[in-house]
């Protein structure tokens, strides 16, 4: 099992070899853009100190750890589901589908998975779901510093390109500012069209 930093309360696992995989998704709640996951398996041998809930660390601290994470850990792969699919399938489907992409591209591959929340998402391989796993396990509190790094970049990217809409600052979620900026300038096509605020203004066009 991957060492655990004092700040990981004990967990009961139903696994004791190497190849377990933490997994973690952000961007549930934003009304535009992809839907990140990331899969981590960390290496016993080299612990990583600092890891916490991503959303408990500042931008600097979480860049940091990302950094390390993907030079410490044995596999890791960030994946998403795109707008288009959240829209598709309904953003928690898209959330699972995100989440098996992440799983399914680790080399060496997982054997056991433990996922943030509380239902696992459809994988073949054997595992538990974890509430509030990001804060109760490092391999999970890793794959949730990959998948929000990753995210926010993706916003601050679309920021450069849309910079009236604020991404930077909100990353996506129903903020004032964001809400307003949408009543201002419309639905960009990297909305989700299935979420009410952007279905909102769709229906003014």
């Amino acid at each position: 099992m991957p060492a655990k930093p004092s700040n990981f309360p004990p967990l009961e696992i139903a696994y004791m070899g190497e190849r377990l995989a933490g997994v973690d998704e952000v961007g549930r709640g934003p009304l535009i853009g992809s839907v990140v996951a990331a899969a981590v398996i960390l290496d016993p041998t080299r612990p990583i100190d600092g890891l916490a809930d991503s959303k408990k660390l500042t931008a600097r601290k979480r860049e940091a750890l990302d950094v390390q994470i993907r030079e410490q850990a044995l596999a890791f792969v960030v994946a998403e589901a795109s707008a288009a699919e959240v829209d598709q399938l309904n953003i928690y489907h898209a959330t699972h589908l995100a989440m098996r992409r992440a799983i399914d591209g680790l080399a060496p591959a997982a054997e056991y998975l433990l996922v943030d929340g509380n239902r696992l998402p459809g994988h073949v391989l054997p595992g538990q779901a974890v509430v509030k796993g990001d804060a109760r396990h490092p391999a999970i509190a890793a794959a949730s510093i990959l998948a929000k790094v990753a995210r926010d970049a993706q916003m601050v990217e679309l920021d450069m390109r849309y910079p009236e809409y604020g991404f930077a600052r909100h990353k996506g979620y129903p903020t004032q500012q964001h809400l307003e900026a949408l009543a201002a300038h419309g639905p960009l096509a990297e909305h989700r069209r299935s979420f009410a605020p952007v279905q909102r203004q769709l229906a003014l066009l």
